[in-house]
């Protein structure tokens, strides 16, 4: 698939990765980038301003499900075709999505599947149980906590994330099947770095985010 791309990135306090991964980006040649910084009080917003990227600051901390949201939003404003989520930690390889966005052929929605044997095992055990709850509340079983996605035009118009925090993973995987959106999934390079591990979905967020799931479902 062709056509505009926006790089949707949500920050917080990601001052150490996040000028790396700008570069990392621009290098292959994606230009659209939008940075959402949910209120660090860090140099997060300050870096990516001096990378020349559109930066959008929220007031207060409200999550990354928040951040997204503001993220898609600005991607629609900007008449995108296609809009790529892409985390802040430095996790994702920019090469890969090109075929994250190959994979949109005939789907709305591509996802990047992580091998979890090289994750961490908090993080394995966290992703695991959440991909078996999101399966059991409506949604496809594959690397559901995955940050790495391609929306496109079908799915940048019918996905309207409602959670502020890190159920939205979860959240877009239920709402594509119940809009019944095509998905794809591609396997694709984690970069588990001493820094990367200590981000992401762990048990014990696993289990505000199955709470979190709970109060969403009479809404989705």
């Amino acid at each position: 698939m062709s056509g505009k791309i926006s790089i949707v990135i949500s920050a917080y306090e990601e001052e150490k990765m996040i000028g790396s991964v700008i570069e990392g980006l621009k290098k292959e040649g994606y230009t659209q980038i939008i940075v959402v910084d949910d209120a660090s009080e860090d140099k997060t917003a300050q870096i990516a301003r001096s990378k020349e990227v559109k930066v959008i600051q929220h007031d207060q901390n409200r999550g990354l499900g928040a951040a997204i949201q503001t993220g898609l939003e600005e991607a629609r404003k900007q008449n995108a075709d296609i809009a790529v989520t892409f985390d802040a930690d430095g996790q994702h390889n920019p090469k890969d999505i090109k075929r994250l966005i190959e994979a949109l052929d005939g789907a709305d929605l591509a996802v990047g599947v992580r091998d979890r044997r090289k994750m961490p095992l908090n993080k394995r055990l966290g992703n695991y149980a959440l991909d078996v709850i999101t399966h059991f509340l409506g949604g496809p079983l594959t690397d559901s906590q995955s940050g790495f996605r391609a929306l496109g035009p079908n799915a940048l118009e019918k996905i309207r994330i409602k959670s502020d925090r890190y159920s939205v993973s979860s959240e877009i995987m239920i709402q594509a099947k119940k809009k019944d959106l095509k998905l794809r999934t591609i396997p694709i390079e984690g970069i588990f770095t001493e820094y990367s591990k200590a981000s992401g979905t762990t048990i014990a967020s696993g289990i505000r985010i199955f709470f979190d799931l709970l109060r969403l479902k009479i809404f989705l």
